[in-house]
């Protein structure tokens, strides 16, 4: 096969894409109108496969207005043309072209009986995440699948930093400072025993519902015990998560761990600094080889409102990038869970928790040795 080309789709390209539809497609096929819409509106990417000057293949990506996600609309290779890497290489291009105009994830639909197209979505680490039934013009099903296309770049010179799962519903906390512990020190151990002790000596007692979190001041203390310069920047001087609280009763519990916490950090010379954590922080941290790990609001992860603690992992000119300890479903692991990708603005406004928008950061340091 000789060689081809991926270049962006033109008008002019109109009569030999409506051909490859008419032979790729026998129901839901792109209209003529639509294909002209397409080539013209600014708000997608539209690439084609050219050999010999005819055309072999195409995709077509939507970016929609106000979102992360860019959606495959179509792909579609001449029959002539199939097994040769042509699908591959056009979608590995549209990932890449989404990427870099912003977007993080890239979805898509397909038939479930069209087993190819699945097949290659599968292996360019593509997952289903759920159905539309009756979805085509023949009422077949269809798979949702999605992927994460934007990773941090292989030059950025950031500490690695080791993803551990949190075994439990409420410790985030101490997975989170786990994983930056074990950035300092590769030879930390992550294992539930240290996770149950840190939670322990952390733990706020309550929370709005269920087990307490972990008090920043805690985590900080846990890290300073285990041998690591630690410092602490917050937005406010008061406790976290004591205004989340209706019972007066729990209230003043949680006030009295949040004084014992500051004495306590007091006297072990923890600096606790009160001002707001920029990007430019977070970015100066990293690169002086220091680990993050931040508290941040799980709405617009879950829909909920619950604090969540992650470790950040790197920045770069468009995102952070996070360790999250807690996969939403059991069918989510390490692959979906590290390093995520969070756009600079998304993460301004998820790393303010709470109506006092409370903005938090715990800093690990070098490992000097257990106290």
């Amino acid at each position: 096969m000789s060689a081809y080309t991926i270049r962006p789709g033109y008008e002019s390209d109109l009569p030999q894409l409506i051909e490859i539809e008419k032979s790729c497609f026998e129901i839901d096929r792109l209209s003529r109108r639509s294909f002209q819409h397409w080539l013209k509106v600014p708000h997608r990417i539209f690439l084609v496969a050219e050999q010999d000057g005819e055309l072999i293949g195409y995709g077509l990506v939507l970016l929609y207005k106000g979102t992360r996600l860019a959606r495959l609309y179509s792909l579609a290779v001449c029959s002539t043309a199939r097994g040769s890497g042509i699908g591959r290489a056009l979608l590995e291009q549209l990932e890449e072209k989404a990427a870099g105009r912003g977007r993080l994830y890239m979805r898509l639909e397909v038939s479930r009986n069209n087993r190819p197209a699945i097949s290659l979505y599968e292996s360019a680490g593509y997952r289903v995440f759920g159905f539309y039934r009756d979805y085509y013009e023949d009422h077949i099903d269809a798979l949702r699948m999605h992927k994460r296309i934007r990773f941090p770049s292989a030059d950025l010179s950031f500490p690695p930093i080791p993803w551990y799962r949190q075994t439990t519903d409420f410790t985030c906390g101490p997975a989170a400072l786990m994983m930056a512990m074990a950035g300092v020190n590769p030879e930390l151990e992550l294992n539930q025993f240290l996770e149950l002790d840190i939670w322990r000596e952390a733990t706020t007692i309550f929370m709005t519902s269920g087990h307490g979190g972990a008090h920043p001041l805690g985590l900080a203390l846990a890290a300073f015990r285990r041998g690591f310069q630690v410092k602490v920047v917050t937005s406010r001087k008061k406790g976290p998560f004591i205004e989340g609280v209706r019972s007066l009763h729990k209230k003043e519990i949680m006030s009295v761990v949040d004084r014992q916490f500051r004495q306590r950090a007091e006297e072990a010379g923890i600096p606790v600094i009160c001002r707001q954590v920029s990007a430019k922080d977070i970015e100066h941290w990293l690169m002086s080889g220091l680990a993050v790990v931040m508290l941040v609001s799980t709405y617009r992860i879950n829909g909920s409102k619950s604090p969540h603690w992650v470790a950040v992992t790197a920045i770069d000119d468009q995102c952070l990038y996070v360790h999250d300890p807690d996969p939403l479903d059991e069918t989510q692991g390490e692959l979906e869970c590290r390093d995520v990708p969070i756009a600079r603005a998304d993460f301004e406004k998820m790393s303010s928790y709470g109506r006092s928008r409370l903005r938090v950061a715990v800093v690990v340091g070098p490992y000097i040795g257990t106290r």
